[in-house]
């Protein structure tokens, strides 16, 4: 994996945890930014993510195969289950996961970098293991942000911003526009052809998650593409 992903997944998972660190337990049952999660939700979200990942990466060391969740189903229901074992628990419960990933990241031989992990068994959703780091990352910063807390998109690094609209463009699969990052000088084709989508990077990066209207972003044919949340 790129050494560079390893420092910004460390710097973004110290800033998660003194957000959810500094909570106070009420606010574990407001609402987040996604619809029908509670914070604890996303906390509950962000702890599962980091013990299936570990877990998945010790698999790989071990020469077995281990998915990432046993299923959708359960992933869903365990994510229901833990959000409501109570703030404490949910604290030290992500502490201790995100220990788990930064360790099963470094302890990865590059050699295995290569190798594939299923998201569920015998889904056809699949990843190499060297893509980790930045998978967690992404996931650390976006809900991070999901939290609806002190910490919002607009505090994303430059170099996490780029990372993430290198991977949405990658995969769009929608309505085909230019992203221009007027604040990074760059700009990013999602698919061939459309408007050139103007505005911020992290503003650009948070909306082509499907989370902001993008009220801020203008469109050289005044019209945006529809985003569908991820």
């Amino acid at each position: 994996m790129p050494d560079s992903v390893v420092p910004l997944l460390e710097s973004a998972t110290r800033r998660l945890v003194r957000t959810v660190d500094a909570m106070a337990d009420f606010q574990f049952a407001e609402p987040s930014l996604l619809p029908g999660w509670s914070r604890g939700h996303v906390v509950a979200h962000l702890v599962l993510n980091a013990e299936g990942l570990a877990g998945a990466l010790e698999g790989v060391r071990e020469h077995r195969g281990v998915p990432m969740y046993a299923s959708q189903e359960a992933r869903d229901g365990d994510i229901e289950r833990l959000s409501g074992v109570g703030p404490s628990v949910l604290r030290d419960r992500l502490l201790a996961s995100t220990s788990a990933i930064h360790d099963a990241v470094e302890e990865l031989p590059e050699d295995l970098y290569a190798a594939r992990i299923e998201r569920t068994p015998g889904s056809d959703r699949t990843f190499t293991a060297g893509r980790v780091a930045e998978m967690r990352l992404r996931e650390v910063e976006i809900h991070h942000a999901d939290l609806d807390l002190a910490y919002t998109w607009a505090e994303w690094p430059s170099d996490f911003t780029v990372l993430l609209l290198d991977n949405r463009s990658a995969v769009h699969d929608g309505p085909p526009f230019t992203a221009h990052a007027v604040d990074l000088g760059r700009t990013w084709s999602f698919g061939e052809g459309g408007p050139t989508v103007t505005g911020p990077g992290p503003l650009l990066a948070w909306w082509a998650t499907g989370r902001d209207p993008g009220d801020g972003l203008t469109s050289d044919d005044g019209e945006l593409p529809g985003m569908e949340t991820w």
